[in-house]
């Protein structure tokens, strides 16, 4: 016998907690919140501001994901992992907390631009509490080097005006502790009416005729169990997770469905379509000072490609003045294994022998000290134009999705990173960092053609783990979401999550998946606004 919720919200990341979290505000209703990862207390690294260094290279709180090999970045299987667990990706990141530009939020539908959104963002921010971090010699020289090669110091990236603008972002910690959206609205604001239950894999929606969503399935401790959701359930998994669960039920590409024998319930070809995401490369420079700085806190947004057709104003590319000393070592434990290892050795001792090797080799002080005295300048393609998809492999609800980022299919693409890459030598070359210190290490200084630049971007690139637009909302028929993040043709169901992004913006995800959860959870309230009535025990 299932147990009966009104609502029921799958992934406790950084929309999932925002929206199971506002929909227990009414005591009314019993809310649900399925979390496929671990509890945070179980990686008591989630919780602490520098720990997310560590949590980076732990297995437990981050899918190991790969793309299908990418014919414009070396033929290579690409690291494509995110946060699992409570927090999602925002227990595992730097912190950054970036609302994103007017121009970009400007491109949404109608009652999702940035008039609309900027008192929602601010409500959210009560509870979230983000603030800056004090600057460092190192940031400082960073910024007078920028400044001194046409950007502007901003003190306040999130005011919407971010074009040409260098300057310190916001960060969600406070003292040396994380304030995620789990820890800011479900830890810190604990609900009678809310459960949490962590290490619970959704298998399948259950659906009525209609169709109408009333409830799931799910694995748990090696049981499947199912709950019922008198009202609604909702849907934030995530970019790469979300269409996964509507394709194993049924609702996706009917041809692709079929191809693995899934019985199509409702034809959507657009799920799982319009992946998008933002791929980096990062140059590498030695300093003559230490680096004093640990968080990549630092950043500057710009028009690299002067022949884009993007709209007037609008940033093309971001760049994150990113101190090795923050997570060097972490960061070689998870990315080495993935690019030199076949698959066939990934998930073998190898791969655990691979990181032993990378620990012992950074932790002599030779290493330490490199690292201490190493500087990267990380150039992001912040509005991609190439778009890439999901599908699935098989019908295995634990089998990975087959993912296709479709990294540079879209020639401008590469033309706007090596734009970005001459911008960011260009800084590096400023005085301000000419005294600091800007030795090349990668690529070195004989990289100067475009054939080498492209040939250091194939090699090198690597996701910048901002994976959005797979269930796309849209005014059109053919967007899998309304406006309303209703899923069309389907009641009971809403999807909350980044993949709803109709075009990413050149900032970070996390602030714009919070901002979804807390405007789903107002269109949910609205609809049942006058209804008494509520599940019960």
């Amino acid at each position: 016998m299932s147990e009966t919720f009104d609502y029921v919200v799958v992934g406790g990341g950084s929309a999932g907690c925002v929206v199971a979290a506002q929909l227990a505000a009414d005591a009314r209703v019993r809310v649900l919140l399925l979390e496929c990862g671990p509890s945070a207390d179980e990686n008591p690294e989630t919780l602490d501001a520098d720990g997310y260094k560590h949590a980076f290279a732990n297995d437990a709180v981050i899918w190991d994901r790969f793309s299908v090999p990418q014919p414009n970045a070396g033929k290579q299987r690409l690291f494509l992992g995110t946060g699992r667990g409570m927090g999602g990706s925002g227990a595992v990141n730097g912190m950054v907390y970036t609302r994103g530009a007017r121009e970009d939020w400007d491109e949404w539908p109608r009652g999702w631009r940035w008039d609309d959104v900027r008192a929602e963002f601010d409500e959210l921010e009560k509870t979230l509490r983000p603030h800056k971090r004090a600057g460092t010699k190192f940031t400082e020289a960073c910024i007078a080097s920028a400044v001194a090669t046409g950007f502007w110091r901003s003190e306040d990236l999130n005011d919407g005006n971010m074009s040409q603008a260098i300057g310190h972002e916001w960060m969600s910690y406070e003292g040396q502790a994380r304030r995620n959206s789990y820890v800011s609205f479900v830890r810190d604001n604990p609900r009678a009416n809310l459960r949490v239950e962590t290490h619970a894999r959704v298998h399948t929606l259950v659906l009525e005729e209609g169709p109408r969503v009333v409830g799931l399935r799910y694995e748990q401790k090696g049981e499947l169990r199912s709950v019922h959701a008198r009202r609604e359930v909702v849907l934030c998994a995530g970019s790469l997770e979300t269409p996964k669960l509507l394709m194993l039920s049924g609702i996706g590409p009917a041809e692709r469905l079929t191809a693995v024998g899934i019985t199509p319930v409702l034809d959507v070809p657009e799920i799982g379509q319009n992946l998008q995401d933002h791929p980096n490369v990062t140059l590498f420079y030695k300093s003559q000072a230490e680096v004093d700085a640990y968080y990549p806190q630092l950043y500057s947004f710009c028009r690299a490609n002067e022949a884009t057709d993007l709209p007037k104003g609008q940033s093309d590319t971001c760049l994150v003045y990113w101190p090795a000393p923050s997570a060097m070592k972490q960061a070689a434990k998870r990315m080495l294994p993935g690019k030199v290892l076949p698959a066939s050795l990934f998930d073998t001792r190898a791969k655990a022998w691979l990181r032993g090797a990378v620990e012992t080799a950074l932790s002599t002080k030779a290493a330490e000290n490199f690292i201490a005295h190493t500087y990267g300048i990380v150039v992001i393609l912040g509005k991609p134009k190439s778009r890439g998809s999901l599908w699935l492999a098989s019908d295995d609800p634990r089998a990975q999705a087959v993912i296709d980022p479709a990294y540079f299919t879209h020639p401008e693409d590469m033309q706007t990173m090596l734009a970005g890459v001459r911008l960011a030598q260009q800084i590096a070359k400023a005085p301000a960092l000419t005294e600091f210190g800007n030795s090349p290490l990668m690529p070195g200084k004989r990289a100067t053609s475009d054939k080498a630049l492209q040939k250091f971007v194939e090699k090198n690139v690597m996701t910048t783990f901002h994976f959005a637009g797979t269930c796309r909302m849209g005014e059109d028929e053919r967007a899998p979401v309304d406006l309303r993040l209703r899923l069309r043709g389907v009641r009971g169901l809403r999807v909350a999550d980044a993949s709803i992004t109709p075009s990413t913006p050149v900032s970070a995800m996390n602030a714009p998946s919070m901002l979804i959860g807390f405007r789903a959870a107002q269109e949910i309230a609205r609809d049942y606004a006058d209804s008494t009535s509520h599940a019960r025990t």
